[in-house]
């Protein structure tokens, strides 16, 4: 899941109560099936040093295994689990760093698989520096219908420092081809808070944005992640995290976008009107979700599960018929009930207000504080309240 947000709020309610399944491991039993698929690949043309995400330059002599790998996996979960997905994401890594051909046989392979006939939202991260007429047209005629481009930046010298393979102009360029593939779903990820980085630079990459026309626009404060180079160099004094500076970006961000039409329907994402991510919309409301492929998250039932996070490994595993699974955890009724708290509180429409009458005083506080307000029946974070997400978020788990 590209949205690190997610991932966040689930440290902020898990417990320790994880453990190494053996190769049996015992399948949830599901009554609904399962609407959200996650797919990752693993692979970049470059490490970008920011990066916390499991990914690792691509090995040619591996990938085709891998794609094979990925579909039987799939196979195995279908052989226990009912899945008709609404939505597939298919992020990483940079999934658009196969080739043509693998590509083909990943997402045909996907098509021949799986029922299809609920399928709303098909999403497929891409880097501008891979992306390609050919590839573009492919993702199309296989039933792609939406496309998240990592442009970042569009500041040439901000790109370098986050180690991106693209220039403003490929990025650009990149767009436009996906326009001319007739792709009428685009979101754009943008950075902010980076090392250096200017307020006129953050709004004039927002203005630029908007100025392309897409249909999603999804902004990320940067986060020192550990084992990234950048985390690395935060310690060493060259970087350093300034959270008034943060506020500041977000609350331009909030400001511009908004007053370009787009609707602010979760903190760190704007759509225009019908072009909300059907997807993520489904992790915040607290909904089971498969994740195949290396590093992959699921959460079914009251159990949450992690794949192993090394793809060659994850290959072997997969192909002796062993299953990838690496950690399981089992969560209880009031683990869910916090994260959906914490997720919902993050989005436009907020928590329904019955859910927070055990804290009481706590939402008083807030709402003293102008960070939380009631709207038709749900508590929602105020513009103030926004910058404080996290931490509003936290008293009520």
């Amino acid at each position: 899941m590209s949205d690190s947000s997610i991932h966040k709020v689930i440290e902020l309610v898990r417990n320790e109560n994880v453990q190494r399944p053996t190769s049996n491991v015992q399948r949830p039993t599901l009554a609904e099936p399962i609407t959200h698929l996650y797919v990752h690949i693993p692979f970049c043309a470059r490490i970008c040093p920011y990066c916390a995400f499991y990914k690792e330059r691509a090995d040619s002599s591996q990938t085709q295994r891998f794609c094979a790998a990925l579909l039987g996996e799939l196979d195995e979960r279908l052989s226990c689990l009912p899945v008709v997905p609404e939505t597939i994401f298919i992020g990483g890594g940079t999934p658009t760093a196969l080739t043509t051909a693998q590509l083909q046989y990943l997402l045909g392979g996907f098509r021949d698989r799986l029922d299809l006939t609920r399928l709303r939202e098909w999403t497929v991260e891409a880097n501008p520096g891979s992306v390609s007429p050919r590839k573009a047209a492919l993702l199309r005629r296989v039933g792609i219908n939406r496309l998240s481009l990592g442009v970042q930046s569009w500041d040439d010298g901000l790109l370098r420092l986050l180690g991106r393979e693209h220039n403003a102009g490929q990025a650009e360029a990149s767009f436009h081809i996906l326009r001319e593939a007739g792709f009428t779903n685009v979101n754009i990820d943008l950075m902010f808070g980076l090392p250096g980085q200017t307020l006129p630079q953050w709004e004039d990459t927002l203005r630029k944005t908007i100025a392309l026309g897409p249909e999603h626009v999804s902004t990320y404060c940067l986060t020192y992640e550990e084992d990234t180079e950048f985390f690395a160099r935060q310690a060493r004094g060259e970087f350093r995290e300034d959270s008034d500076s943060d506020a500041r970006f977000l609350e331009s961000a909030m400001e511009i976008l908004e007053s370009a039409g787009f609707e602010h329907y979760e903190i760190s994402n704007y759509a225009r009107d019908g072009y909300a991510s059907v997807h993520n919309r489904g992790y915040w409301a607290g909904e089971d979700y498969l994740g195949l492929g290396p590093s992959a998250f699921s959460t079914l039932g009251l159990e949450r599960s992690q794949n192993v996070s090394d793809y060659r490994v994850y290959s072997d595993e997969v192909s002796a018929g062993r299953s990838a699974i690496r950690s399981t955890e089992k969560l209880t009724a009031a683990m869910k009930r916090g994260e959906r708290i914490a997720l919902a509180l993050r989005t436009g429409r907020g928590i329904p207000s019955v859910e927070l009458e055990r804290w009481a005083n706590e939402r008083r506080e807030f709402e003293d504080l102008g960070l939380l307000r009631e709207v038709d029946g749900h508590c929602v974070l105020t513009r103030r309240g926004k910058l404080l997400a996290d931490s509003v978020a936290e008293a009520f788990l």
